[in-house]
């Protein structure tokens, strides 16, 4: 991506109404996929992608063939289909929580993918709700759910660049829909020291090992503004003493733990966006790395990278060889 692009303006309070309805909707679509797709490790299963038109379940497997579901951000629309050819799907426009709950069900059953979530908010800041029940929310402003994907889709871009950087297990880039932050995470391998103590089921599992997360979400109620973000956990003595880049970054205190932070507009005024933003997750990654006694540890040999390659092999640029 060109360090001249244009990344969208995304105040928190302008489109306030019109983010939760659109958290909302991705939690009904991220259970269907929770309760359908076979488990992975660290809840890998249950997350969304970014996709050309949107976000989207990607593929959910079933005995003898798959569906997806999709909401479509350029027709503004929500699409179920599967591999024996049927599509169906209905327009977001004019409706509430409520209808996309009951039309979403009604599709997958008349599919044949009947599938039963627990149909209600999961730690959402913005409604307690029942999907059922929630007749209130109901923005659907286009222009905003644009400039929200266009910027997800640029973060995307780059955290797919930062994950192919690093020899470290790394997760997906992948949509969280119960906190709604785009994220991908590295693992050091190493067995978290406080596994299995207290905690929820879910952040048990999801914290197992020592991890390096990384993410960028639109904002919510407490944080009222776009931001990325990286947290070590368990976190090491020392991390919030490491230095950050570039200077606008900054450690946030929290109430058992710092996070790095960055603002949107830190990143999408900058002169190049992109690596502006390549320099805080390098940044964040050497802090955690170094805090947990990993510096110049194997883990962060990246190899040769695919420019390295193109230069030592012009004869096949841009071809795969086989």
């Amino acid at each position: 991506m060109p360090s001249t692009v244009r990344l969208p303006d995304l105040p928190y309070d302008a489109w306030e109404p019109t983010k939760a309805t659109l958290h909302l909707a991705s939690q009904i679509i991220g259970k269907v996929k929770l309760a359908r797709h076979p488990k992975q490790s660290h809840w890998w299963h249950g997350t969304l992608r970014v996709t050309p038109r949107g976000i989207g379940t990607q593929t959910i497997p079933f005995p003898g063939g798959s569906f997806e579901i999709e909401l479509d951000v350029h027709d503004l629309s929500l699409r179920v289909r599967d591999s024996t050819g049927a599509r169906d799907g209905f327009e977001l426009a004019g409706t509430s929580i409520s209808d996309v709950y009951r039309r979403t069900m009604d599709l997958l059953d008349g599919m044949g993918h009947h599938t039963e979530i627990l149909a209600e908010p999961y730690d959402n800041p913005h409604s307690t709700v029942p999907f059922a029940d929630d007749h209130d929310h109901d923005s659907w402003d286009h222009d905003a759910i644009l400039r929200w994907w266009q910027s997800m889709s640029f973060v995307d871009e780059v955290f797919q660049t930062f994950s192919g950087r690093s020899f470290m297990r790394t997760s997906p880039v992948q949509l969280f829909w119960h906190s709604f932050d785009i994220a991908v995470t590295r693992f050091t391998g190493r067995r978290s020291p406080s596994f299995g103590e207290g905690g929820r089921r879910s952040d048990v599992e999801a914290y197992s090992h020592e991890v390096i997360s990384f993410g960028w979400w639109p904002g919510d109620p407490e944080v009222r503004l776009p931001a990325f973000y990286s947290y070590t956990a368990p976190e090491p003595t020392g991390l919030a003493d490491r230095p950050l880049d570039p200077a606008a970054a900054w450690w946030q205190e929290l109430p058992a733990s710092h996070m790095a932070m960055l603002k949107w507009d830190d990143v999408r005024t900058a002169a190049d966006p992109r690596e502006t933003l390549l320099t805080f997750l390098e940044s964040a990654n050497a802090a955690g790395m170094s805090a947990l006694g990993l510096e110049g540890a194997d883990l962060l040999d990246t190899g040769p990278l695919w420019s390295d390659l193109d230069e030592r092999f012009p004869a096949t640029r841009g071809r795969e060889t086989r």
